[in-house]
């Protein structure tokens, strides 16, 4: 199993592709979050997404995006999990025996608002000042419940670096 996370730009997505190429099963803990908007009947956003992963940590636990991706997991199956964003969410994927690694994307600021402006994905930041603060939010809290991304590259394994184009990044992976 190899873990994903990074900040918003970075190019987790993209590094979730060329291990697909590989023959990773690509899941992502956001999904676990998406199958709840739907049953609640709500439009998925990104402050919407946020609130429900928050919400669902709160309920069950900083860890149950792991424990849920992981009960769907074939125990011979070599999978990429992307959307890692709690510490917690790690240790189920971690702790089942197979080999882990937990990879942190990582990019400039400014590429990652350049990608971000270029993609065009609804909730994306219009200016760098609109990113500081979202990523603000996601970075680290008081609250358990919250995303943690500062503790999450904290335990990372490798960091891939992905200021250049996809021919270097696929070469670093």
């Amino acid at each position: 199993i190899i873990g994903v996370a990074g900040r918003n730009g970075a190019g987790k997505g993209e590094v979730i592709k060329l291990l697909e190429a590989k023959g990773f099963v690509a899941m992502s803990l956001s999904d676990v979050i998406r199958d709840v908007l739907r049953a609640q009947g709500l439009e998925e956003s990104r402050e919407r997404m946020i609130e429900a992963g928050r919400a669902l940590r709160a309920e069950g636990g900083p860890s149950v995006l792991g424990e849920r991706m992981l009960a769907k997991m074939d125990p011979a199956g070599d999978y990429a999990v992307d959307s890692v964003r709690h510490p917690a969410e790690v240790e189920p994927l971690r702790g089942d025996g197979r080999p882990f690694l937990l990879l942190w994307v990582d990019a400039d600021e400014s590429v990652r608002f350049d990608r971000m402006r270029a993609r065009g994905r609804v909730g994306d930041p219009e200016t760098l000042e609109e990113l500081r603060t979202l990523e603000a939010r996601e970075l680290g809290s008081a609250d358990p419940a919250a995303q943690q991304l500062n503790a999450v590259q904290g335990i990372s394994d490798r960091v891939l670096k992905n200021d250049a184009g996809l021919d270097v990044l696929s070469a670093a992976l």
